[in-house]
Parts: structure tokens; sequence; C-alpha cells
């Protein structure tokens, strides 16, 4: 009985070949480059967030040893004095609140006007709209000086007003350059398809353009919020009331006073014990700086993933 036999042309399956990583695909060059750019990037992070390190472990430690510069990678001799201190200081809470109120006021109007103009510029119909704009865009060169921004400021009543934060920084240029460059990105085309089903251009920029622009506001509030929060030169210039200063203005002049606030602390302490927690003019600094800056520091995160977007497709037209 003959057996068949395969013919001697017929050809081995072939085995599929394994998928490569474009990782491995990398020359050796390729990989060193990224060695050496992940140790630089990582470098350059630590050098970032060494001071705000260094402000708060400061700020923790034992006062002496950090008045005599001894705190430099770690705690020592960890309390909360200088905290309990500090927030302890007369009329922080009213300034707390003064701030916040600015911050988020003053973020939020900022941002509707922003998107609203940097809307309108970009609507052909819209009456002398080069005209306005470069009227707009003036204003980041040019401006009237300190002393008739003063007189300005006074002559609308708003001298020892909260609304004296709000007001004059509602309209930003840079801002309204972002959001009108965004913008103008947005397909033509949806607006167009919204104006045939009968849409006015309010319920354009309401229902369509601003959902859409998510990026750039976000980037836009994080400018915003930063300013109001960390300005206090407005206080300086148009505040005497006291009730009405923002936090950053009471912790500069509680700043100024550091060595008092100390040397009635260390008054009251009793012994060496205790004079190891007293408050001294550095602890106070340090621990002031921690207070104004982790507010913010913490509101970044979440508006991170939107920040770099917004940046990148607002500054340069696709």
């Amino acid at each position: 009985m003959s057996t068949a036999t395969a013919p001697a042309s017929a050809k081995k399956p072939r085995r599929a070949k394994a998928s490569v990583s474009p990782a491995m695909r990398r020359t050796k060059g390729e990989k060193i480059y990224n060695v050496v750019n992940i140790i630089i990037l990582t470098l350059f992070a630590l050098i970032c967030t060494y001071p705000f390190y260094y402000l708060i472990i400061n700020s923790l430690s034992n006062n002496q040893a950090a008045a005599a510069g001894d705190v430099t990678w770690r705690i020592e001799g960890l309390h909360w004095d200088n905290y309990k201190t500090v927030l302890g200081l007369d009329g922080l809470a009213q300034s707390a609140w003064i701030s916040v109120a600015r911050t988020v006021i003053g973020t939020v109007l900022t941002v509707l006007a922003s998107a609203y103009l940097g809307f309108m510029f970009t609507q052909q119909k819209m009456w002398k709209r080069s005209f306005w704009y470069r009227f707009v865009v003036i204003t980041m060169y040019f401006n009237a000086g300190l002393i008739p921004m003063f007189i300005t400021m006074k002559n609308y009543g708003l001298t020892n007003n909260f609304w004296v934060y709000i007001l004059p920084a509602i309209v930003q240029p840079f801002n309204i350059i972002l959001v009108k460059t965004y913008i103008e990105s947005i397909p033509a085309s949806l607006q167009e398809a919204a104006e045939v089903d009968g849409a006015g251009t309010m319920t354009v920029f309401w229902k369509i353009v601003l959902p859409m622009c998510t990026p750039i506001l976000a980037t836009v509030a994080i400018f915003s919020a930063v300013n109001q929060w960390n300005s206090f030169q407005d206080t300086l210039i148009y505040m005497t009331d006291s009730k009405l200063w923002s936090l950053q203005y009471l912790l500069y002049t509680y700043i100024n006073q550091a060595s008092s606030i100390a040397n009635s602390v260390k008054a009251n302490a009793a012994n060496a014990a205790l004079l190891a927690t007293a408050a001294t003019p550095t602890a106070i600094r340090m621990t002031v700086s921690v207070i104004v800056v982790l507010p913010i520091m913490f509101i970044y995160p979440f508006f991170q993933r939107f920040f770099v977007k917004g940046m990148m497709l607002g500054a340069v037209k696709g």
C-alpha cells in the first residue's frame, strides 16, 4: 500500500513576526539622549521644587536651628507652633475671606469677559471689529501711569471699595488674544450650521463656542487666579480700611513686623524648651510664605491637564 507524500515544493507556513515596539527600535544614541534628557529634567524639577520644600521644612523645624541655617534637607524638631502663631494674628480670617472672594469673583468675570470678547473679535459682522481689537491690544503697551490711575479710581468711588480689586482686572488683552486665536482654530462650519438652524450670536457663543474652549479658558483661569491671589499692591495703593486688606498685604505687613512679633512671643517663653519653638523673624517669614503659596499650588494640579494644551492652541493659529 503506497502512502501519499507531500510534494517537495510545498512551502512551510511562515511564522508571524513579532511586532517590535518603538522603544526597542531606538538606536543607541537615542537611548543615551533619553537618559540624559530625563536626568537633566529631573534635576531641573528638583531645583524648582527645592525652594518650596526649604520653606516648609524650616517653618516646621526648631526655630533656633532654622534661624542659624542648620535646616537644609530634613525637619529638625517638628512642631506646629509657628502656624499657631501666624494663624492667630489679628485680622487674618477677614483678610483671607477678602482674598478668596476677590480670587473667585475676579477669575470668573475675567474668564467670561475674555471668552466673550475673544469670540466677538472673530465675528466679521461686528461693527468696527479691527478698530476695537487694536484699541484693546494697544493697552498692553501703553498705560496712563500710577497717579492718573489712582485719580480715576477715586473719581469712580472705588477707593476703599472691594470692587477696585475686580473691575480693573476684568479685561486683560493678553487673555483676549489667547482666546481669540483659539476660537479661530475652531471650524467655522459649526457656527454656520447653528446659524442655519436659527441660532443667534449669543446662542452660538454659549452653546457651541464656550464648551469647546475649555482648555484655553482653564489657562486664562490659572493666570487670573494667580494674579488675583498674589496681588497686594492694589491694597497698598487704594485701601486704608484694614477690613478690606487682602491676605497678601496683611501678611506683608506682618513680615515687616516679624521681629516685633517674634520678640512678643519670646517674652512669653518661660524656659529653654519653649524658646526652641518660640517664633523668630526667620520662622515668621517662612511660615507666612508657606501660607501664601500653598493654596494656589493646590489649585494648579486641577487645571494642569488643560494648561499646556490651552497655551499651545491659543498661542499659534493652526
